[in-house]
């Protein structure tokens, strides 16, 4: 993990990512790079009449100002530490920025993104989605209500022995390493009928990797199984969720799957994702 890539929140309300990925980069000693997207002036069809040319401007002005707020909040946090670091501002329209930070971030160990409020629609919320199943490589997304840096006393993995949740692992072993506990997750719709546990080879995997590794089997009474792993993230005091990420492309919109959307949509901890 020695080259990572944040996606600067630009326009929003809050930002939750730059000290934040600043504290992963510090973690693993690793290079930090900031993108801010300078968002071209959202137009209205042509058929609806053009807008005055000074309103452009000044739509304009005032997203440039956006995009250097947040090349500031990036060299405030980064100033007066260690880390190598570099910034830079790319142009490109709201719809078509996360497309672009997917392309970019293919060349990163790891992407930090902002997770969408739901509640609250801002500029950059495609971004988390197509970094995960367009950029090839694992994102890590901060939840918009987070205001801490990066801990690792408690590591939570779900498990269910796919090719994305052995991906997920894969690309978090940094982190897993690095943990003091932690704790592989098989959601299960009823209890075990032998004694026999799933996830038992996977766990003996990452303790060869002198992970401190601790199994459990949660059954999901509920059909909804986002919830049931983020409540018990939460029983737990789990620093940071890792699972694989689910989802297909359909007529260039993005499908996510039912676990995937309800983390997404809830999350309450750091969440890493593989496609």
């Amino acid at each position: 993990m020695k080259d990572i890539v944040a996606n600067l929140p630009v326009g929003r309300s809050s930002d939750v990512v730059t000290d934040f990925s600043v504290s992963v980069a510090a973690t693993f000693g690793a290079h930090l790079s900031g993108v801010a997207f300078l968002y071209d002036p959202l137009l209205p069809p042509v058929d609806m009449g053009g807008i005055p040319v000074e309103v452009v401007e000044t739509i304009r002005a005032h997203n440039e100002q956006a995009a250097k707020a947040a090349v500031g909040r990036f060299d405030e946090a980064v100033r007066g530490t260690a880390l190598s670091a570099d910034v830079r501002t790319r142009a490109a329209s709201e719809a078509g920025a996360p497309n672009v930070f997917a392309q970019i971030a293919r060349r990163y160990d790891l992407s930090i993104v902002a997770q969408a409020d739901p509640a609250k629609p801002e500029p950059g919320d495609g971004v988390a989605v197509a970094a995960l199943f367009e950029s090839g490589r694992p994102v890590l997304i901060v939840p918009y209500i987070r205001r801490n840096g990066l801990r690792l006393d408690r590591l939570m993995v779900c498990w269910d022995g796919s090719r994305s949740a052995a991906r997920a692992v894969g690309d978090a072993m940094p982190f897993i390493v690095r943990a003091k506990a932690t704790e592989v997750v098989i959601v299960a719709s009823e209890a075990a009928k032998s004694d026999e546990m799933p996830g038992a080879d996977i766990a003996h995997h990452l303790a060869r990797h002198g992970a401190k590794v601790e199994l459990r089997r949660i059954v999901s009474t509920q059909s909804d199984v986002a919830s049931t792993i983020l409540s018990h993230a939460a029983d737990s005091s789990a620093d940071l969720l890792v699972m694989g990420g689910y989802g297909h492309s359909r007529l260039r919109e993005f499908v996510l799957g039912g676990v995937t959307r309800g983390i997404l949509g809830s999350m309450t901890l750091p969440t890493l994702l593989s496609p």
